[in-house]
């Protein structure tokens, strides 16, 4: 899945604009000095975002218990322990790149990919809203919820597995510096 999904990534590249049009006071990684806090600040958006599609579906999950009982809350469980270990991730990722990530001298093309994933990550945030909303939809109409169960975790392993995938590039561009 790894290979794949990088390939994916960085041929969907964004721009630094469209992540300075979604974080407020984001500037980018080009200068050295503004490294440490723009990589804490997309971290700590993200980790915001996801709180509350986290909240959200807390809320769903109460939905699915009161409406199906304990037969429903099996897969919701697996959910929410996943949602909240992707959450965990993101939030203690950014002391990890104090050291090494403010010193690197960053070649545009590198540079370019550290976006390309950064904002692959804020896809997969709006994706996991998505379908979260699709959960509650599905329940709401009596729809297939363990399917809408499974989307919504494949949606979140698929944006854990993203996230380390960006490691993997910073650790492998420190590593060629």
């Amino acid at each position: 899945m790894g290979s794949n999904l990088y390939d994916k990534i960085v041929s969907q590249r964004g721009s630094l604009e469209n992540l300075v049009a979604r974080i407020p006071g984001f500037r980018g990684y080009q200068d050295k000095q503004a490294r440490r806090h723009a990589d804490r600040m997309l971290r700590e958006f993200l980790v915001s975002q996801l709180d509350q599609h986290i909240d959200h579906f807390k809320r769903v999950q109460n939905d699915i218990l009161d409406r199906k009982g304990l037969m429903g809350m099996g897969r919701a469980r697996e959910v929410q322990t996943k949602l909240q270990t992707y959450r965990d991730m993101l939030n203690a990722a950014a002391p990890g790149y104090d050291g090494m990530w403010a010193q690197m001298k960053i070649e545009s093309e590198d540079l370019a990919r550290i976006y390309a994933f950064d904002e692959a990550q804020i896809v997969y945030i709006d994706k996991i809203a998505a379908a979260v909303d699709a959960v509650e939809e599905t329940l709401n109409n009596d729809g297939d919820l363990k399917q809408a169960l499974s989307a919504l975790y494949d949606t979140v392993v698929e944006s854990m597995e993203a996230f380390r995938l960006r490691d993997d590039v910073l650790t492998n561009l420190a590593q060629s510096l």
